[in-house]
């Protein structure tokens, strides 16, 4: 699993599982430095790619790194100023992806949007996950996704993020046996949280369990003043893509070959909604 770690002030995660630098928190006191420093750590271990989310205002000094836009999502911090995320890559390869792929998504953002209901279905349950969860957590998650970018296949790391508060989950059950499962990624000090985690066991896909979950997911983060909600999607999946558009999310933007998911480096859509 790639690891998480500071670069100077700002907030990284790194690694040869997704082969490639994920700059996730920029610090403006990195200015002077932060481009060589991520240059020399993708060069040292041969990363193909390195994403960066930035400040609008920091978005020149990428661009004039060599950094190209792959998406865009306006008042990202706390509902004023809008985030970037650019890319550099090491490996002209990587920043292909098959024009069917893009045209799948072409016919899912044309298409009208759909009402996903109104009420979840009576033999359901939903609420907010608590630690003794975890363990039923991680076995439906390790059902779902071969590998997962984040661990959250592992339980303690789930139990971790209960307990520190950075993450909630939302979880549906079916009489007592957990069906579906999602998560919301907090970033308090800047008024956003991505909508992440969407998981549903194959035995009960189509019954829009994922749309609901994005329902209770919204009602707990505007209850909770957050200003601005996103997600980043495999292009590849067109439920859950089709669940953001019908949820009235904007698209933004697609992250080329960028995360290990499900046993392969995958390209994932970036979708926005300010609440």
């Amino acid at each position: 699993m790639d690891c998480i770690e500071k670069l100077g002030h700002s907030l990284i995660q790194h690694g040869q599982f997704n082969n490639r630098i994920y700059l996730m928190k920029y610090d403006k006191r990195d200015k002077s430095d932060i481009l060589s420093r991520l240059n020399d750590l993708a060069i040292e271990n041969n990363y193909s790619k390195i994403i960066a989310k930035v400040p609008a205002t920091a978005q020149p000094l990428f661009l004039m790194d060599g950094y190209t836009i792959e998406a865009y999502i306006p008042e990202f911090y706390n509902g004023i100023e809008g985030a970037f995320f650019l890319a550099k890559y090491f490996d002209s390869k990587r920043s292909v992806i098959p024009n069917e792929s893009v045209k799948t998504l072409l016919k899912l953002l044309s298409s009208a949007q759909t009402s996903d209901g109104e009420a979840l279905p009576e033999q359901f349950t939903m609420e907010i996950t608590r630690p003794e969860h975890a363990e039923s957590m991680a076995n439906l998650y390790g059902q779902v996704f071969k590998t997962y970018p984040f661990p959250i296949l592992d339980a303690s790391y789930l139990k971790e993020t209960m307990i520190d508060g950075s993450v909630i989950y939302f979880g549906i059950w079916d009489n007592g046996k957990l069906a579906g499962l999602s998560s919301a990624e907090m970033d308090t000090s800047n008024g956003n949280a991505e909508m992440t985690d969407f998981a549903v066991l194959p035995k009960y896909r189509g019954q829009k369990l994922a749309s609901f979950l994005l329902k209770k997911m919204e009602e707990e983060m505007r209850s909770s003043n957050f200003k601005t909600l996103y997600t980043i999607s495999r292009l590849d999946s067109p439920g859950i893509n089709k669940t953001f558009i019908n949820g009235g999310y904007h698209f933004s933007g697609i992250l080329k070959n960028n995360t290990n998911i499900s046993g392969q480096i995958e390209s994932m859509n970036v979708y926005y909604k300010s609440i």
